[in-house]
């Protein structure tokens, strides 16, 4: 079973899969956001330049384009983001699937068209099953028009149903309802491949408890679990939106105190810590508490990329303890050799 990560677009996101392990990157399929960013000069090439220094060889990397005004990018330039973003990755040599919804204007689905037939990796249809989105699930004829003006058959597309976010035991009974029922309409067409995703994690760190760790269940995994077990169907895939909100946020202002989202095979394990040292010291205090706490799994520092750079910090064999785009990337890391091996060995997230 594939694991369907959705990750923000961002610099953390993308060192982590970066220094993914042969293993892990054998087994995710990445699904990457681009996150507006209205300070950087050019955000679609800052976004292809860490696609190519980072994905892997032989990685098909699925863009989101869906957060992005879809009207031309530069003046006097034909096309918008998907068909700059599909030129500016095929001339880097990164192969893309393109994301679409069923809210897609013809414009944007032609450039959907133009794109699967220049990479020829297919693309993906994204359809939300949360409430705060309110999709209307597409009807027969609806998949037949969208098929049709993205010039692909189902089996060369990819089914995601998006959940959104999931926080408690009511909403999680609720989403399983409502993608269940997404299932049963959608699934009898041949797609390439099914996934069911969630998200779980908070939407910030206001509120935790500094100087601890603080749990949160895994929500999204227990989505995923209560629809396979109520889905008479073939399995989806699951996917989750990493160690963030599951929806793109406004850009946050200020210096995060040190953090680090520690995933474990049920939960999270959060830990914030105040500022009482210069810098981001306090970061090297976390990771000594995380390193000799119970959280940190037998495999040490072998378990990713990410652990073995936590341990240089709990160890002080770097002088600089890093900021927000390492944590985060470290912290992604983690996770994604996490759940792709909670995966391989179980077959469950």
């Amino acid at each position: 079973m594939a694991y369907v990560p959705i990750l923000k677009g961002k610099a953390g996101e993308f060192l982590a899969l970066g220094h993914a392990s042969p293993e892990v990157q054998a087994q995710v399929r990445p699904v990457m956001e681009i996150v507006p960013d209205f300070e950087l000069r050019d955000l679609l090439e800052t976004f292809c330049e860490h696609a190519m220094e980072n994905v892997p060889n032989g990685m098909i990397v699925t863009v989101d384009c869906g957060a992005l005004p879809p009207g031309r990018v530069l003046k006097g330039e034909a096309g918008g983001p998907v068909t700059r973003v599909g030129e500016s990755l095929g001339l880097r040599g990164v192969a893309m699937s393109p994301v679409f919804r069923g809210s897609d204007p013809d414009d944007v689905l032609a450039e959907v068209a133009g794109v699967a037939t220049a990479h020829q990796q297919g693309a993906c249809l994204r359809i939300s099953t949360a409430d705060d989105f309110g999709d209307s699930l597409p009807h027969e004829e609806q998949i037949h028009d969208l098929l049709r003006a993205v010039q692909l058959a189902p089996e060369e597309v990819d089914l995601l149903l998006d959940a959104g976010p999931v926080h408690s035991d009511r909403t999680r009974e609720a989403l399983a309802e409502q993608t269940i029922e997404a299932l049963k309409h959608l699934s009898h067409w041949q797609w390439r491949h099914l996934c069911v995703a969630a998200g779980a994690f908070p939407i910030n760190l206001t509120g935790f408890k500094r100087g601890r760790a603080t749990p949160v269940v895994r929500e999204d995994a227990l989505l995923w679990r209560e629809v396979i077990k109520r889905w008479q169907g073939p399995q989806p895939d699951f996917g989750d939106f990493g160690v963030t909100y599951p929806r793109i946020l406004p850009k946050s202002r200020g210096t995060p105190d040190p953090n680090m989202r520690y995933t474990t095979a049920v939960d999270w394990q959060v830990f914030v810590y105040p500022r009482l040292r210069q810098g981001n010291d306090d970061f090297f205090t976390l990771s000594q508490d995380l390193v000799n706490s119970p959280y940190w799994p037998a495999t040490g520092a072998a378990t990713s990329w990410g652990d073995a750079r936590l341990e240089e910090r709990a160890q002080r064999k770097r002088q600089k303890a890093g900021g927000g785009t390492e944590w985060r990337a470290w912290a992604t890391s983690h996770h994604l050799a996490v759940v792709a091996s909670e995966l391989t060995a179980t077959g469950r997230p």
